[in-house]
């Protein structure tokens, strides 16, 4: 289990910090034609993005005067740069203090000191290098971990890596004392359907000679700590209320929108409208403005090089994996679109089950807005980056040699970059009017449709006898052991959460989710039930996001089609499992479970 990180963490921050030799290198040696010619797009993008030429954007003297004028405009930060950086670590320095004098006891300080410390942090590594920090870290895993893990034979290391790993989750799940919704025996339960989930994985593997255990074991231990940190102690949850209060927060920003656009009492309505479409559409352009500024490349670069180092995985399927809680399904494709066509076909699985196995943020708000428990679907998110690595490398191990397999990269795109914030953020505002048009248009159609089919269902089944026959009630059978495994309560609540799954997996999730916010019937369920159905709901796996993942990949690597096609539907099961872990682990950790059943109060 343990190895040596300070070669490959190395090669990771250099690859990381130094984008223009990456560039260089990746043209040079990886990208070669079946001539053995390096792809000249590609190479002549990144080398005018080295010289700082913007492509497609007017004649050459007016890019000519935007240049000069953007050399200026640097020149002077470049000049003030310290004393920009100083002022701004001292406002905050100042706000931290005065802070904590006067509000330790009523709003805390724990979250203050985090967003100073992180700011203190981000002004630090612009004039001292990374590696000040870096370096010694490497130094003391070599001569603790690596020494450590030397001790034991080689031959039963990966035994000793999942003996502990299996320690780690069966002491932290019945360590804690019962509650009367989660007593031990429904843990055992949740326990027990992990198990046959890794053993399901592992029968249907493609080659399971080529498994990797290392990253399907560390994968599945980062995904219980995560677990542990966020659903167990104070800290973690503190820090997660604190990214849900912001979300939450979203809901309100939005509304101010609606409520010039109409009056302040339509933006106070509750219809999905009003409430759901405006805040989808703020939040995705409030994420377009990130990304341009770069803050959100380098928030997910972060995630990127963890699970890289951790977990062992390649550059390409890091990223992916860490972006697409962030910015969705199809978006987080985009961030490694240079590298699409020379994908192995391992990779081309891992990216489609990262986006099976979480959900976007602007659904996230979407569905906040619905009356789901923010805090659990953020923590379903989180949890299921290391589960969708682990279940898709168990599922489809690598057999190939990738391209990005001892870096982590994020490459520009010059082509569709904006001019600036403004029309970055306007960009942002029309993408959303798309997609919650799209969102709009593929409900309507769906809830129509599933209406459609009961009806016939219930005039088909008037002959046998059977009435009131509807799709609802065929899925929630057929998903009833998937109910049970994840360790909900033995009754009637079994079947109504199998009937949830089996709509997210037919419908979406949008239907699911609207069933359990909004149906009488399961809105008396029972706490566990609930916290369990919500971890269970929040993910993308289901048959219409198969058309999604298909047309954005085969659109940015046509040639790979056929890849994409063949792989889709074993990637969507492999999502849809790695979410249904996130579920069970949640039955098995939390115990005060009215706590994540509803949306708290703002």
């Amino acid at each position: 289990m343990a190895s040596n990180p300070s070669d490959s963490a190395l090669e990771v921050e250099k690859h990381h910090l130094s984008r223009d030799d990456t560039n260089q290198q990746y043209v040079q040696d990886n990208l070669g034609t079946a001539d053995n010619k390096p792809d000249s797009n590609l190479k002549d993008s990144l080398e005018r993005e080295e010289k700082g030429v913007v492509v497609g954007h007017g004649s050459a003297e007016s890019g000519s005067v935007s240049e000069k004028r953007l050399g200026r405009f640097k020149s002077t930060f470049r000049r003030y740069k310290f004393v920009l950086h100083l002022f701004i670590w001292m406002l905050f320095t100042g706000w931290f203090v005065a802070g904590v004098v006067l509000h330790r006891k009523d709003l805390g300080w724990l979250i203050p000191f985090l967003l100073y410390l992180c700011i203190t942090i981000r002004l630090v590594t612009f004039y001292i290098p990374i590696t000040v920090v870096t370096k010694p870290m490497h130094l003391i895993w070599e001569n603790t971990g690596v020494k450590f893990a030397n001790l034991i034979p080689e031959r039963l290391r990966l035994w000793s890596g999942a003996a502990l790993t299996v320690a780690v989750i069966v002491i932290g799940s019945f360590a804690s004392p019962e509650s009367e919704g989660n007593t031990r025996a429904n843990r055992a339960v949740s326990l027990f359907g992990l198990v046959v989930l890794i053993a399901g994985l592992w029968a249907t593997s493609a080659n399971r000679k080529a498994i990797q255990w290392h990253t399907v074991i560390v994968g599945m231990l980062i995904q219980f700590l995560v677990a542990l940190f966020v659903l167990r102690t104070k800290a973690g949850y503190d820090i997660f209320n604190f990214v849900s209060y912001l979300a939450r927060s979203l809901l309100h920003f939005a509304a101010a929108g609606v409520a010039f656009l109409t009056t302040p009492a339509i933006s106070q309505n509750t219809y999905f409208f009003f409430s759901v479409i405006p805040a989808i559409i703020f939040f995705i352009s409030l994420t377009s403005l990130l990304f341009y500024c770069g803050a959100l490349q380098w928030f997910i670069g972060k995630f990127a090089v963890f699970f890289f180092w951790s977990m062992r995985v390649s550059g390409a399927e890091a990223v992916v994996a860490s972006a697409s809680p962030f910015i969705g399904q199809g978006e987080s494709v985009m961030l490694i679109k240079p590298f699409v066509p020379h994908l192995t076909q391992a990779e081309i699985h891992q990216v489609m089950a990262s986006g099976f196995a979480t959900i976007a943020g602007s659904v996230l708000v979407a569905y906040i807005s619905m009356g789901v428990n923010a805090q659990a679907l953020i923590s379903s998110c989180v949890m299921s980056i290391p589960a969708s690595l682990a279940a898709s490398k168990l599922r489809y191990p690598e057999t190939e040699e990738s391209l990005t397999s001892g870096r982590v990269v994020i490459p520009e795109d010059e082509d569709d970059k904006p001019k600036n914030a403004l029309q970055a953020f306007a960009d942002g505002a029309w993408l959303g009017i798309k997609i919650a048009g799209m969102i709009m248009a593929t409900l309507l159609c769906i809830i129509a449709f599933l209406a459609l089919c009961n009806g016939l269902l219930g005039w088909w089944g008037r002959y046998l006898n059977i009435p009131n026959l509807t799709i609802e009630q065929i899925v929630g059978y057929i998903c009833y052991p998937i109910a049970f495994l994840l360790g909900v309560p033995r009754g009637p609540d079994l079947y109504k959460v199998a009937t949830l799954i089996g709509t997210k997996l037919i419908a979406n999730e949008f239907v699911a989710f609207t069933m359990l916010t909004g149906d009488k019937e399961y809105l008396e369920m029972a706490p566990r039930s609930k916290l369990i159905a919500t971890f269970a709901l929040c993910s993308f796996a289901n048959v219409g996001s198969l058309g999604t993942q298909i047309g954005v990949l085969s659109q940015v690597a046509p040639s790979r089609g056929g890849d994409v096609a063949k792989l889709a539907v074993s990637a969507l099961i492999t999502g849809a499992l790695s979410t249904f872990s996130s579920a069970g682990i949640a039955g098995m950790i939390i115990t005060n479970e009215a706590t994540y059943i509803s949306a708290p109060a703002t």
